[in-house]
């Protein structure tokens, strides 16, 4: 039986263009959504630009244009990149429109209405100079868990402690650099602690037949958190904020995060206006379709928790499914602009590399778990040329030409007796592969494409057509060995038609035989007629790689910040203390930044040789290394670098900069017994310090 299917990708920010780090995620969803049509199923496939918020607010001021004249051009921008990479959405949206509006307030109301929402009164961080209350991203300060200066008000991107922003120690403003003070200031909350037994139900799968709500992975993740006791969730901000008013609350709007997700049903909403669809058959209670969100693994705390809450609360049907994928790396470590690997999605397509050859590797890589994906520059252009061009397009191009020059272009009655043997071979191979797609195994499909490859072009070698057309006795074997080829190569065709759809399409037109579903590609040409081929595919070229790199490196702070950062003579004074501890002492004065060199000199620095690395089970942020550390012995130390370099095998063997006296610190995970130094912002902006390989493991750093 047809399923009836709601399906979304997350919402790119329409504060800049998009990036390959995005395109890992849509990529997924445009594959799946393509095979869920070749199921014969019916699918709306919806998404749309992510559009309100402080980040927008600002860049839009930095620009000099509105916020609303910004955004549009954002979205511009990234429906044209969306196109080139073949996406087949029904309807494009952005958060910013009326059917969002009347969603995200008729949410909020039944929410209120039902008893979900609560007003409390907070101390909340205020930009003195700006005059306006800052988000946590909008505030950094020295991590009040293990040291680390420059970490955003929510959480530590070094050790991975979360805290509320006064607990940062010597916080600033990123916007200008004043320190910020505490203001009262009454907010709204969503009481999703009242939703426990709600999502417990939703993990177990009561809502959705029993069908897992997510990689097992995942699911241990949210019920983790859900067991670990849920906070209501503050769902309001306040003036100034591009956004939408809370209804009947005046100078307060909604937080990004609520109305975002809304997003994917105003989106939808649209499609329905436009094409008489029934909103309700996909979003009420009593559904039996389907609805499938495409996500990152840094946003599955919303989906997981506050997303279902909100969505039951307020009387619709919760998600059947959550589709998480892992962080994108580049060449084995984070996307970096000063080496040219963060790669815009338009510089890409800029450079002359086909759109489908990134659909392609990415989807080798992918799994229904959130791992993460690297883009081997090298090793893509390898597997691209060799899989793409030297396997599959192979097999036409040896092939085709013989059966226009001596068939007139038909295709033979039937198979030889080897040809029949291995193309039920081929047959049992290709056995599954649309449910390989509906899991989402895109790299076992792959796999077996290339399997499938092999063996079709080790045939045709074996037989040497070419050899075998300079014999006129050998006119009917030659007739049923090209003709095989080609019917394989359409079959292969089929399986990668949701991967490629493009390419797959001019394969169709060169063999006169569309394929509409994957049975149909099962079905053997017999006495057909064909086209003359033309070239499908060309070798990516190892120049365009490098133009693109050096184009990224030229683009450097082309796109539009969000932020300003803070002027070096705005940067706070020292205090030692957080916010927090500075209300309560009533402290005004701080401390100068400098140190005296008695300070430094506490420090014990050392090298250390990486023995081991490796990710930590149950932290996204955090990675385990073992340091040779020479007469200190073996050092494990727990560090939050695991968004910039996300194959730890690849740190094995690399010399480190590490604070040798730094007290132990106890974790759930471990003792960790150290800090190593790195550079950067944070998050994936992190560069480990590194030392000549003549630097012994322990020698002092000075």
């Amino acid at each position: 039986m047809s399923r009836r299917l709601l399906v979304t990708h997350a919402l790119p920010y329409a504060n800049g263009p998009l990036h390959l780090g995005h395109m890992l995620g849509y990529i997924q969803t445009d594959i799946w959504v393509r095979a869920q049509r070749m199921m014969g199923n019916e699918v709306h496939f919806v998404a749309a630009d992510d559009a309100h918020g402080t980040p927008i607010m600002l860049a839009a001021e930095k620009a000099g244009m509105s916020p609303e004249a910004f955004i549009a051009g954002i979205r511009a921008g990234h429906e044209a990149d969306f196109a080139e990479f073949n996406f087949s959405f029904d309807q494009y949206h952005t958060t910013h429109s009326d059917e969002n509006r009347e969603l995200a307030s008729l949410i909020y109301t039944r929410l209120r209405d039902a008893g979900y929402i609560a007003k409390r009164n907070i101390k909340q961080l205020f930009d003195p100079e700006k005059q306006m209350f800052l988000p946590d991203r909008y505030i950094k300060g020295v991590c009040p868990n293990c040291g680390t200066p420059d970490q955003y008000g929510d959480n530590c991107e070094h050790c991975g402690a979360t805290y509320a922003p006064t607990d940062l120690i010597n916080p600033y403003s990123v916007m200008s650099g004043a320190t910020p003070v505490l203001r009262d200031s009454e907010h709204y909350f969503f009481e999703l602690s009242k939703f426990q037994g709600l999502l417990r139900d939703w993990f177990a799968g009561k809502f959705t037949h029993g069908r897992p709500v997510a990689n097992s992975g995942v699911a241990a993740k949210l019920r983790e958190w859900l067991d670990g006791g849920l906070k209501d969730w503050d769902i309001s901000r306040d003036a100034p904020y591009f956004g939408f008013p809370i209804p009947d609350a005046p100078g307060k709007f909604f937080y990004v995060w609520l109305d975002a997700p809304v997003g994917y049903l105003a989106s939808f909403k649209a499609l329905c206006d436009r094409t008489g669809l029934k909103f309700d058959d996909f979003l009420g209670t009593d559904s039996t379709a389907e609805m499938h969100h495409f996500i990152g693994k840094d946003i599955i705390n919303f989906h997981g928790l506050f997303w279902p809450a909100m969505l039951h609360g307020a009387g619709f049907r919760t998600p059947t499914a959550l589709h998480v994928n892992g962080y994108l790396t580049v060449n084995g470590a984070k996307m970096s602009k000063s080496r040219g690997t963060f790669i815009q999605a338009r510089t890409y397509l800029d450079a002359g590399i086909h759109p489908e050859f990134l659909r392609y590797y990415f989807a080798t890589m992918l799994s229904d778990a959130p791992v993460d994906v690297d883009l081997d520059l090298k090793a893509f252009e390898e597997r691209v040329n060799s899989h793409l061009v030297g396997k599959w397009v192979n097999i036409a191009s040896r092939t085709a030409g013989f059966v226009q020059k001596f068939f007139d272009g038909r295709l033979a009655p039937q198979f030889g007796a080897q040809e029949t043997v291995l193309w039920n071979s081929l047959l049992e191979h290709y056995d599954g592969i649309a449910e390989l797609y509906d899991s989402g195994d895109f790299a076992e499909v792959t796999r077996r494409f290339v399997l499938m490859a092999d063996l079709v072009n080790g045939h045709i070698a074996a037989k040497a057509p070419w050899a075998m057309a300079k014999d006129e006795a050998l006119r009917e074997e030659l007739h049923q060995v090209c003709s095989f080829a080609l019917t394989a190569f359409r079959l292969l065709a089929g399986m990668l038609k949701p991967i490629l759809p493009a390419t797959v399409t001019a394969a169709e037109q060169f063999l006169a035989a569309p394929i509409t579903d994957f049975d149909d590609a099962r079905a053997a040409l017999h006495n057909h007629a064909i086209h003359a081929f033309e070239p499908l595919l060309g070798r990516i070229d190892p120049k365009r790689i490098e133009a693109m790199v050096e184009a990224s490196k030229d683009s450097l702070g082309s796109s539009p910040e969000p932020v300003a950062a803070p002027a070096a003579n705005k940067k706070p004074k020292e205090s030692g203390k957080s916010m927090s501890e500075k209300v309560a002492g009533n402290e005004t004065a701080a401390a100068p930044t400098t140190i005296a060199m008695d300070d430094f000199a506490r420090l014990d620095l050392r090298i250390g040789k990486v023995s081991a690395c490796e990710f930590v089970d149950g932290s996204d942020k955090l990675l385990r290394f073992e340091l040779d550390a020479g007469p200190l012995g073996t050092r494990q130390i727990f560090s939050g670098i695991r968004a910039a370099y996300g194959e730890p095998d690849k740190l094995i063997g690399r010399n480190v900069v590490f604070i040798a006296n730094l007290a132990p610190r106890k974790m759930r995970f471990g003792l960790s017994e150290g800090m190593i130094l790195s550079a950067g912002d944070g998050g994936s902006d992190l560069f480990l310090l590194d030392a000549d390989q003549g630097a012994k493991p322990g020698a002092t750093v000075r």
